[in-house]
């Protein structure tokens, strides 16, 4: 298989810096200027103050007392993501979006019978800049894994190839954070087993990292190893539809919780009609003011769609959360579980505790 990632460098920064020329060389993040705003994009103007994505845009302020601010224009974000998907699809229709900014392409049978996949990465860069005025990285390799991180390896404007003899050298002395899985804690706990490169993981055996990370054990153990057998998806079937919202002031009344509930339930209903999504499963997801996240599942035997569905259910969910003493962040809701998992009458519930990590929309922590 051979297979391209194209991931687009700074896609939001970049798309408003070539809309407002005055923004140009300048470091400028994408997001909502306000107390509990959070940087979307920083340039690489900005981020050579340490001014990243998921970051609190009070922090990005401290960091870099001449950041400019720019409010997010989604909609022209999704019309170049348009545009670099025609161009995609003159080489391959075997696509995998990841997000507006990156995707999968297996261009192993390609529209242009083109023999090497460096020489049509090269090509779709050149469309690229032709075609948006951005710039792109890529990388090639035969299985996603290894493609991904090409592409962050020769960032901005960049194009890595690792070729299959050349992958256990590579991945090697890659640092394990490099390594498609392996977050924060994750890279901490390996840093405590001594794993610091893709050689150490490889030394772990696979009993060894079943017992420590799970189900999680063995795609380490293949990732090591150059293993990834994963295709690329062109179709996709949603598994959940959800939204959220973080409040400007920390809530802990009754009043103000039962108001942004009701607010959130409309919102999460006008998504499922767009998405024509019939879900039985309803999930609740609350983050306190320390950081905290919670959830609280119920499974129901009918199809969740309308607020009459959905509002009394979520009220009931949240009956189990203390929220006087403990304020309330972020509110959010979401269906899923489109095949009804329970033919009896009793409601299923199910409760986790997580840990807070941001998830950015666009990730552009790289190098």
């Amino acid at each position: 298989m051979k297979v391209i990632h194209v991931d687009m460098d700074q896609f939001f920064a970049a798309v408003e810096q070539r809309d407002n020329p005055e923004l140009k060389g300048k470091p400028i993040a994408v997001g909502h200027d306000a107390e509990r705003g959070v940087v979307s994009t920083a340039s690489y103007e900005a981020r050579r103050f340490g001014v990243h994505s998921a970051q609190s845009i009070q922090v990005a302020k401290r960091l870099c007392p001449q950041l400019i601010i720019v409010e997010p224009h989604f909609q022209r974000y999704k019309e170049v993501s348009a545009q670099l998907h025609e161009i995609f699809h003159d080489y391959t229709d075997l696509i995998e979006p990841i997000s507006l900014d990156e995707a999968f392409l297996d261009v192993t049978d390609n529209k242009k019978g083109m023999e090497l996949g460096v020489d049509i990465a090269r090509e779709i860069k050149l469309r690229i800049r032709e075609t948006t005025g951005l710039t792109a990285s890529a990388g090639v390799s035969y299985c996603k894994f290894l493609a991904k991180i090409a592409s962050d390896w020769r960032k901005p404007d960049g194009l890595t190839v690792i070729h299959p003899d050349k992958a256990l050298d590579f991945i090697a002395q890659l640092k394990i954070e490099k390594i498609w899985g392996i977050g924060h804690k994750t890279a901490e706990k390996m840093h405590r087993m001594g794993i610091f490169t893709g050689q150490d993981l490889r030394n772990m055996s696979l009993s060894h990292l079943n017992q420590e990370f799970g189900k999680m054990g063995q795609v380490f153990y293949d990732f090591s190893r150059g293993i990834d057998n994963r295709p690329v998806i062109s179709e996709w079937e949603r598994k959940s539809v959800s939204c959220e919202q973080t409040f400007e002031s920390d809530i802990s009344e009754n009043a103000a919780v039962t108001i942004n509930l009701y607010h959130t339930v409309l919102e999460l209903v006008r998504r499922i009609e767009k998405n024509d999504f019939d879900g039985h499963t309803l999930t609740l997801k609350v983050k306190f003011q320390d950081f905290q996240q919670i959830t609280r599942s119920i499974t129901t035997d009918h199809i969740l769609r309308s607020k009459d569905d959905i509002l009394p259910l979520a009220k009931q969910l949240m009956q189990s959360v203390e929220y006087r003493s403990h304020p309330i962040r972020l509110l959010g809701l979401g269906v899923s579980n489109q095949k009804n998992p329970i033919q009896q009458e009793e409601k299923q519930w199910i409760e986790l505790e997580l840990d807070f990590e941001p998830w950015p929309e666009e990730d552009n922590n790289k190098l």
